[in-house]
């Protein structure tokens, strides 16, 4: 009994270090600048984010990459987007982060708040970011050491507004996470959707 219990104990930490962890990357869908007046951390979306973001959502549910938890700046544009993509999700919903360090962030920053955010038990093996560029583009380029060769060719050319990105990396733990070594799975757009 306690040889059996040892090998199954063996296998769960082989299975941890195994682990793949899923980051997804999503820019916010189109913003508003009909009123001058508005902050840009006050800006809305437009009637195009608005169209745009519940197909994002569909489509990530589609595809079976619903999140553990979500990471959203604390912005008007990105809660917006975020409340229509959990509108196309099926109950219950993932945990949601605010946080407005994701505002104007560099990678870097990203990253840590990333870091952070994962470092509850258990962590999350699937997390997303909702955010802003040019941090998402340049957070999305700088994680991707490699994937798959049209997705890396379409991040390279643009970060259109409610574009994904979808990122793997083979760790045991978020804090193994780091740039160039995801493999970049996915780049949607909302114009692939339409």
């Amino acid at each position: 009994m306690a040889l059996r219990a040892r090998n199954l104990d063996r296998r769960a930490k082989w299975r941890h270090r195994l682990a793949m962890l899923t980051l997804m990357l999503l820019r916010h869908a189109k913003s508003s600048w009909d009123n001058p007046a508005d902050a840009d951390f006050d800006r809305p979306l437009a009637k195009r984010g608005q169209k745009a973001a519940p197909r994002m959502g569909a489509e990530i549910a589609h595809l079976g990459l619903v999140p553990e938890l979500v990471l959203c700046s604390s912005a008007t544009r990105t809660r917006q987007t975020l409340d229509l993509v959990l509108g196309s999700w099926p109950e219950p919903h993932p945990e949601v982060v605010f946080d407005e360090a994701i505002y104007m962030a560099t990678p870097e920053d990203m990253l840590a708040q990333v870091r952070r955010v994962a470092s509850r038990n258990p962590a999350p093996s699937r997390i997303m970011v909702v955010g802003h560029n040019p941090g998402m583009e340049d957070f999305a380029s700088d994680l991707a050491g490699h994937g798959d060769a049209e997705a890396r060719k379409l991040l390279a050319q643009k970060y259109p507004t409610c574009a994904l990105a979808v990122l793997t990396f083979k760790a045991g733990s978020w804090s193994d996470v780091d740039f160039g070594a995801g493999n970049l799975e996915r780049f949607i757009t909302p114009a692939m959707l339409a």
